[in-house]
């Protein structure tokens, strides 16, 4: 264990996430049960309050018009004017929601049929769909990072063939993070609409801009909220639950066995961008308070 680093000190912590349900129906007091309610409603109500998903998440025609001006997420001092041919790509409360990370933690999981249970599911970054037992097929909304897609002009039909496995899922990308990937975005979205696939949508960036800020409250200071957190984040505002699963950013799992990076490959994160560990902590407190359900090893 001494080889664990960061998850040293907090190990035993970790461990009551696997005995710990906060949608399993308990003989729990009544007392209880209001300090639940009171959790969840009270974090749902900060984050609208802060940054309202549910009006800002991505860039739509009815809270966007022709004319008007916003700011990049990354670059505060570039800015765009929303003209005719970027309003036509904008797109005019769940249940139970599944948010699926990339872990090597969800490797051997058997958490697939339980992923593909849920009402409606998010994915991050174009995961492969070919892992069923683990991590499920399920898909409603896929986030895409424009970074993988620098090819495309090159290499359009890898690129369709891979997205045919996304059915009719939304995909969403953040393509006014940073200038450059705004190019990227809309190459994505017209090579989707040219054959006939999913819908891409684009993060509101100031919604991602009051998210960071809302978490600088709480002490998390990434350069960038990961895509995980962002989606966790949305789905607390959007879902009634909220189920994790293949979050757990730590090289080893609670036995001490060694983990790949991803369920799908062990192809390390570029460093220095996110801050992994202190986003799980924040999500393990959550889990703690029944504000969202954290799943970590196998599912039963």
């Amino acid at each position: 264990m001494d080889n664990f680093g960061p998850i040293s000190g907090v190990h035993a912590s970790f461990q009551n996430v696997q005995r710990t349900n906060p949608f399993k129906k308990t003989s729990y007091s009544n007392i209880l049960s209001l300090n639940f309610f009171y959790f969840v409603n009270q974090n749902r109500r900060e984050l609208q309050s802060c940054c309202n998903a549910t009006q800002d998440l991505v860039l739509t025609k009815e809270h966007m018009k022709v004319g008007e001006t916003f700011t990049y997420e990354m670059e505060n001092k570039r800015t765009r004017v929303v003209d005719e041919a970027l309003y036509e790509m904008f797109p005019e409360t769940l249940g139970h929601c599944a948010v699926v990370g990339n872990g090597g933690i969800l490797r051997n999981s058997s958490c697939g049929e339980q992923i593909d249970q849920a009402d409606f599911v998010f994915r991050l970054n174009l995961p492969p769909l070919n892992y069923t037992a683990d991590a499920g097929t399920k898909t409603d909304l896929v986030t895409a990072n424009p970074t993988i897609l620098f090819n495309l002009s090159y290499a359009r039909k890898p690129f369709i063939e891979r997205m045919k496995a996304y059915g009719h899922a939304q995909v969403l990308m953040p393509a006014f993070a940073y200038a450059f990937c705004t190019e990227l975005s809309f190459r994505v979205y017209f090579t989707l609409q040219d054959f006939n696939l999913q819908h891409v949508s684009f993060f509101h960036p100031g919604y991602i801009s009051k998210l960071h800020k809302y978490w600088r409250n709480k002490r998390l200071t990434p350069t960038r909220l990961s895509s995980g957190m962002i989606l966790v984040n949305v789905a607390m505002e959007l879902c009634s639950e909220v189920s994790l699963y293949g979050f757990w950013p730590f090289p080893y799992d609670l036995s001490g066995q060694p983990l790949i990076h991803h369920y799908y490959d062990n192809q390390p994160a570029t460093p220095g961008m996110h801050a992994m560990p202190l986003e799980f902590l924040n999500l393990l407190q959550m889990h703690r308070k029944g504000i969202l359900k954290v799943n970590i090893g196998k599912c039963l």
